[in-house]
């Protein structure tokens, strides 16, 4: 429990919600009746509204990226170690603005929230949505706030794919963008995982067919399983090798199916924290998102056409343990952009982390960044 605040947090933060009355509507077709988006910005919009940096989250990830909502909070934001006064995303200088995406289960539009057309809960009957819908409702929220352009957009993962969308679908609204540890879309085995936690959660005699909201009993074995397998594939063999090694819990083997291992504690912890902040519908439904991005399906597979149009100036981070979007992956985004004279710079950045490394404090990583970020602010004039 915080007792007081880190000197260098940008301290107590408040959501913001907006509604759009606008029907949405989205790429599978269906469409909202009206939406809503919840947000946190920090620092302050210049004059010119030339300093606002948007960032994108991944798929566990919500609009509370930095900071505390009490002072009584365990945890601040979920990249807070990058986000603040004079940290690599500098609040002295840029206005930063975190949306929770629709179909998440952060408070904007989704699962959890009521159907206005049925006073019920979405449930599972909230329609599919793509990084492209997830993008145009990033493009709403920018109108409300008054930003044409944005001075960057960052994205980490999923976040990094709805990088590459905006620089595709709004080119003349980005003047720069942080395309860290993600792909052009999932490969094959990606999409494999994805499938097996939907089964698992889909398999939980309490799931339902989704319509779990009026019990007592929720999906929470199938979604703390999913969660286990994805926390997994996000670490490299090497990080958790180092962390726990064959270490037993008790100091010796029991002969048991209970948790012996070290590493089996830890998954598990991992697991009941999650369904304790999430929703499966909506794990369900964002590992669709990610399995369904794929710009370069509209160009008979040409990535370097379906990017043609971006007009930002890229930074591509990957790291050298990440095997669930690995280097390659950023490379072949790389040689898109380069075969089309596109403003590209690419590094690779060793760590042992595996693909959560964009979220870890590594000095190299954020002195990248934070020099790209110094760079535009010349730039802006902040």
């Amino acid at each position: 429990m915080q007792n007081s605040l880190p000197p260098n947090s940008i301290g107590l933060v408040k959501p913001n919600k907006v509604h759009f009355d606008k029907k949405l509507v989205l790429a599978s077709g269906s469409s909202l009746n009206g939406f809503e988006l919840v947000y946190e910005t920090y620092g302050k919009l210049n004059a010119n509204c030339s300093n606002a940096i948007l960032i994108c989250h991944a798929l566990s990830g919500d609009h509370h990226v930095a900071g505390y909502h009490s002072s009584k909070d365990k945890k601040p934001g979920w990249w807070d170690n990058a986000i603040g006064p004079n940290k690599v995303i500098d609040t002295n200088k840029f206005f930063v603005v975190c949306p929770n995406n629709i179909g998440g289960c952060g408070g904007s539009t989704g699962p959890l929230t009521t159907n206005p057309d049925t006073g019920e809960i979405y449930g599972p009957n909230f329609p599919l949505v793509t990084v492209k819908d997830w993008v145009k409702t990033q493009a709403m929220l920018a109108d409300h706030l008054g930003i044409d352009v944005w001075a960057v957009i960052i994205g980490g993962s999923l976040g990094g794919m709805q990088c590459i969308e905006w620089s595709i679908a709004y080119p003349d609204r980005l003047k720069h963008t942080f395309v860290i540890a993600a792909a052009s879309k999932l490969s094959t085995q990606n999409i494999a995982f994805n499938e097996i936690a939907r089964q698992v959660i889909r398999s939980d005699r309490n799931f339902n067919e989704g319509y779990y909201y009026k019990s007592d009993n929720k999906p929470i074995h199938g979604l703390m399983q999913a969660r286990m397998l994805g926390h997994i594939t996000y670490l490299s063999d090497d990080a958790l090798d180092e962390k726990f090694g064959r270490q037993l819990r008790n100091g010796k083997i029991k002969f048991g199916y209970d948790v012996e291992f070290q590493i089996e504690s830890y998954l598990r912890y991992q697991g009941r924290s999650f369904v304790d902040r999430f929703d499966a519908n909506s794990y369900l439904l964002i590992t669709k998102v990610l399995d369904y991005f794929d710009p370069a399906a509209e160009t008979d597979g040409n990535l370097a056409k379906a990017m043609s149009p971006a007009k930002a100036e890229f930074l591509i981070i990957s790291f050298s343990s990440d095997w669930r979007f690995s280097p390659t992956r950023s490379v072949e985004i790389v040689g898109a952009l380069l075969e089309t004279n596109k403003k590209v710079s690419y590094i690779e950045i060793q760590s042992k982390e595996g693909h959560d490394s964009f979220l870890k404090e590594i000095p190299i990583y954020h002195q990248i960044m934070k020099t790209a970020l110094n760079r535009i602010a010349t730039e802006i004039g902040v």
